[in-house]
């Protein structure tokens, strides 16, 4: 088992070109159309939110109606990590946590605004996708980053260990054993070689599926990146022994 984890984290370290191509253009699509700071932040808090299967309506709005109100919360990072997370340290940490204790949010979507805040700012994306100016680059080492672990990726570990019941809690333990918020931050990258070469729901079958690539709306469409994603996709499902036809 830990071989596969190992080789699934040198395939998506070795192909990082490909996903961060795909988040680049979604950040722009729901960040370049704002011109300040809140409207920025606000669209992506929604953006984010709406990635859940099954919104709490009535709590998301509870918690939209307190930060959008609130005059300062969304002026720096060190304001909004204030306003969630009360006390909390200006790192990314406190924004999972601090998100966490918010009504209408889960551990995968509160990972994924502080996972989505540290790509926004760390100098990897467009100068142009930065919302505030205060926002740690780094990770420091004694910051936790967490995987947002989804069904996508429960799949691809029970694919692994199918004796484990695996969740979010203990796939992100498993990896901290053995890496760092930086790599944790690259195993990000599997939930897009996940996502399309899975197919169907609780039994799904691992194989090339074209036409989830095809709804990802900011997959790169050109018919030659897709035979070459493609047949990366047949590299990443070899890890598993699985079928790749």
């Amino acid at each position: 088992m830990i071989d596969k984890i190992e080789k699934l984290f040198q395939f998506i370290s070795n192909n990082r070109k490909y996903n961060k191509a795909l988040q680049e253009r979604y950040y722009r699509s729901i960040i370049l159309p704002y011109k300040d700071e809140k409207e920025k932040i606000i669209s992506l808090l929604y953006n984010i939110a709406n990635t859940q299967s099954q919104p709490k309506i009535d709590n998301l709005a509870e918690f939209y109606k307190s930060i959008i109100t609130d005059e300062h919360s969304l002026k720096s990072f060190k304001e909004f990590v204030e306003k969630i997370n009360p006390n909390g340290k200006n790192n990314f940490e406190s924004v999972y946590k601090g998100m966490l204790n918010q009504k209408g949010w889960g551990s995968k979507t509160s990972a994924l605004i502080s996972k989505s805040i540290f790509h926004l700012h760390n100098g990897q994306y467009s100068e142009d996708l930065k919302i505030w100016n205060d926002v740690p680059k780094l990770i420091d080492e004694k910051d936790n980053f967490y995987l947002p672990v989804d069904t996508v990726i429960i799949a691809i570990f029970k694919k692994i260990n199918p004796n484990k019941n695996w969740n979010f809690t203990n796939i992100n333990l498993l990896l901290k054993h053995k890496y760092d918020g930086y790599q944790i931050e690259i195993w990000d990258d599997l939930w897009f070689w996940g996502f399309i070469t899975q197919n169907g729901g609780k039994n799904r079958k691992f194989e090339w599926n074209e036409n989830k690539y095809w709804v990802l709306k900011e997959s790169d469409k050109d018919k030659m990146k897709i035979e070459e994603i493609k047949n990366k996709c047949h590299e990443f499902l070899e890890i598993f022994n699985c079928k790749t036809e």
